[in-house]
Parts: C-alpha cells; sequence; structure tokens
C-alpha cells in the first residue's frame, strides 16, 4: 500500500526552508503552470489600533511571501492571496485592508502580479459538504485550480488544534461560521469541521510552526519559537503529524477522528512516510484547555483570586467565534471591577446548549442563540439579555452593569488598546520578531 508523505523541516534560513519542505514531498509535481493558484494564510484577527501578539496566531508573512516567490520561479503566474478577518463590524473593510498592507501583501501584488482578496468582499457559492451540511464557500477557491493552505501550528480552546482542515473554515460565510458551532449532539462543530475539505480543489498543506501556539487559537494563549514547518499534499496527514508535533494524540482530537473515519482511515501513523526530520526530536508539549474550577462554573485563576458570588460556566464548542470575541472582555470586565466583595449571585451562560442554574439571583443571557433558548426558563429569576449577534459593546456595558458588575469607565475607553497586556509575556525575549510579519 502506498503512503502519504509528510515532510518535516527545521526552519533555519527563509526561503530554503520553505522550498525544502515543499521538495521533499513533490508538492508541486503535476501541477500546470498555467493553474489557478489560491493561497489561504490564517489571520485569525487583527487590530487596527494597537500593536499585538502575532506570534502562533496568524501566518508568518515569511512563510506567505516564500510560497509566492517559489511559485512564481517555478512558472506559475496566476496567484491569489485571500483570507477573511473576523471583526465587529460586518461593514468594516479597513481593517482587513490595514492587515494585508501591513503583512506586506500588498507588497507581494506589486512585486509578483498577485491578486490579494478580502473574502468576505468577494462571492459564495453554496456547496453540499455532506448530505446533510451546506455552506456558502468562497468562489475563488473553489474555482481555484490547486489551494495551498497555510495553517499556524497551534491548539485550539475548542477543537484541541487549529491546522490544516480548521484554516479552510475561514473560507465560509458568516452565517457558515455560526452555523458551524451547532448543538446537534452528532453534527457538531468537531464533525462540521472534519467536512471541511470534502469539496476542495488538490491543496497542498503547509503548516507555519517558526512560532506555534499553546492555549490558542488567540492572542491569549503562550507563544513558543519552535521553527518548524510541515507539508504533505495530503491534508488529513499534515494535521496528524502536526497533532504529534504539538504532543496531542491525534484520537484525543474529535474532528481529526471523524475525518479518518470518513476517509476509512486510522488516527495513527501507519500510513504515513515521514521525510525530513522526526516527530520525537522537534515535538514539545502544548496544552490546549483552559482550566476551569468549582464543576466547570469559573476559570482557575478567578477561584485562586477568590472571586465569589458569580458562575461563569465554561465555554462549549456550540458558542460561535463571535461571542466568543466577547468572551475575554467579559472575564476582563468581571476582574477588573471585582473590588473583594462577593457579587450577587450572577450567573452568565454563553452557546447554544447552556442551561440556568436553580437559586440564581440573576442570569445574563450573552448573545441571541442564549436569548431565544432561555428567555422563559423557570430557573431564572432576573433576567439580563445582552442580546444580538454578536452584541455590541454598548448592549454588553449595560448588561453587566444592570448585573451589578461596575466596570471603570477607563475600561471600555481602553478596550481597542486591551491586547497590549498580552505584549507583555514576550517583552524582551529576542526570539519573538515582528519582522517575522513584515515583508
Amino acid at each position: 500500500m502506498s503512503k502519504y508523505h509528510v515532510s518535516i523541516v527545521e526552519y533555519k534560513e527563509p526561503y530554503e526552508s520553505v522550498k525544502k519542505a515543499i521538495d521533499l514531498i513533490d508538492g508541486l509535481k503535476d501541477i500546470p503552470n498555467d493553474s489557478k493558484i489560491f493561497i489561504k494564510p490564517n489571520v485569525v484577527y487583527w487590530n487596527r489600533h494597537c500593536d499585538f501578539p502575532k506570534w502562533g496566531m496568524i501566518t508568518t508573512s515569511r512563510v506567505v511571501e516564500d510560497v509566492v516567490r517559489i511559485l512564481y520561479e517555478s512558472g506559475f503566474s496566476d496567484i491569489t492571496i485571500g483570507e477573511g478577518i473576523i471583526t465587529e463590524d460586518k461593514d468594516d473593510k479597513e481593517t482587513a485592508k490595514q492587515a494585508f498592507e501591513y503583512l506586506g501583501y500588498y507588497d507581494l501584488q506589486e512585486k509578483y502580479g498577485i491578486k490579494v482578496y478580502n473574502t468576505f468582499e468577494r462571492p459564495f457559492d453554496r456547496i453540499n459538504l455532506t448530505d446533510n451540511l451546506s455552506v456558502k464557500m468562497n468562489t475563488d477557491m473553489l474555482n481555484s485550480d490547486f489551494l495551498i493552505d497555510l495553517p499556524v501550528l497551534k491548539t485550539h480552546a475548542q477543537c484541541v488544534v487549529s491546522l490544516g482542515l480548521k484554516n479552510i473554515k475561514g473560507l465560509i460565510n458568516i452565517p457558515s461560521r455560526k452555523k458551524f458551532h451547532s448543538a446537534d449532539p452528532e453534527q457538531n462543530l468537531h464533525y462540521n469541521v472534519a467536512q471541511l475539505a470534502n469539496k476542495i480543489p488538490p491543496t497542498l498543506v503547509i503548516i507555519d510552526g517558526i512560532y506555534t501556539l499553546e492555549r490558542g487559537p488567540a492572542m491569549d494563549g503562550k507563544a513558543h519559537r519552535s521553527n518548524i514547518l510541515v507539508a504533505s499534499r495530503d491534508i488529513l496527514s499534515a494535521d496528524l503529524v502536526g497533532a504529534n508535533l504539538l504532543d496531542i494524540d491525534p484520537s484525543a482530537v474529535p474532528h481529526l477522528v471523524q475525518a479518518a473515519k470518513d476517509r476509512n482511515r486510522t488516527t495513527d501513523l501507519s500510513e504515513i512516510e515521514i521525510k525530513g526530520e522526526k516527530i520525537e526530536v522537534l515535538a514539545k508539549p502544548h496544552e490546549w484547555d483552559y482550566v476551569y474550577k468549582e464543576n466547570d462554573t469559573l476559570p482557575l485563576p478567578y477561584a485562586k483570586a477568590g472571586i465569589e458570588g458569580i458562575k461563569y460556566h465554561k465555554y462549549d464548542e456550540s458558542m460561535c467565534t463571535f461571542c466568543s470575541m466577547l468572551n475575554g472582555i467579559i472575564l476582563t470586565a468581571i476582574k477588573t471591577a471585582y473590588k473583594g466583595e462577593a457579587y450577587d449571585n450572577i450567573e452568565v451562560l454563553t452557546g447554544k446548549e447552556m442551561e440556568p442554574t436553580e437559586g440564581m439571583n440573576k442570569t445574563i443571557l450573552l448573545g441571541q442563540c442564549q436569548y431565544t433558548k432561555n428567555k422563559d426558563h423557570p430557573n431564572i429569576n432576573e433576567l439580563i439579555a445582552i442580546k444580538g449577534c454578536p452584541p455590541s459593546l454598548d448592549e454588553l456595558k449595560e448588561g453587566l452593569k444592570m448585573a451589578g458588575i461596575r466596570v471603570p469607565s477607563y475600561f471600555y475607553k481602553n478596550i481597542d488598546k486591551a491586547p497590549l497586556l498580552f505584549m507583555q509575556k514576550y517583552k524582551g525575549k529576542p526570539e519573538f520578531e515582528e519582522a517575522f510579519f513584515q515583508i
């Protein structure tokens, strides 16, 4: 039986390291030069108001540039970079524009004649990923001849890992992304993510592990300088190897288990031939889960700080990206407002599955999904609805105020610059170079 090929390369120098990762698996073999090539990097988040730690969260511009140059020198001319960046305002076009400018994508456009698209400004086609799951997916990618998938080597608080398969989620439209976080116990987030590669063109996956991230996928995780590149023409094989490099058993990653099952494969590496470096040499343990205390009703640091009188239930897979963007804001607001006196027996519910606990004085329902599900629940004594999909910052402020969570005014005034707090842990560490995200 022929095996799936995966390369592991230690990143040492620009261009040559990426080229080696591709060449070890003949990554561009049999791809005609007139093919339409679509490159999907991973740009999880962008902030126009302040700098923030990109390491381990965003695909390095170093890898993006090297891939474009390799394609160009190999005779390919029809090359597109496409990504959709989530913003609070769905009409915000400036954030993506600034991100692409800073990351150097427009410089690559000028130098190599490529196209750069904000996928939220481009058309989507409805695609049936399975008989029961349809999504709207970016038309440009679907009409391309070859996809180059450039995820980051990182963990994910809901999906355990976020690699080649999960990166494709960035090519579906906003309603489809929300639908992926289903409350259906069978067709849940894990099942849906596993289906993402069903209708994409032939693909080369290059996992960028120059910087890796634990407790990802966002900036509140912990980045590491790991200098790892993984490449494969098979998306599942790349992800299985990537998980092992994070020291996570793929059998503990539900969407990889599902994807393997759908392909009549195993989650071990018996069907994979690895070329280049050995996993055991480069693997490093990366935690993915956030620890909560008291029956998952309060994050561990909050419990250790003695915060009382509030239940903030641990997120589940049904909380979509848009409400999860508010998760950190609310938790920080709760911590900032706490002055040593117990809160008034408050409960915060998120996602599509949670239900109110009996005996709580106040129940905050965050998001339209929670409000629709539980607005008439008999266990609620005082309902505080923070509606919206997602809720606005003003709605959030009013809801916390009604609950008696008195957040200082400076907190909201400086919220756009809150990511600066996460920069502190990398201060003075020369291995974390901003230059990797510039051309």
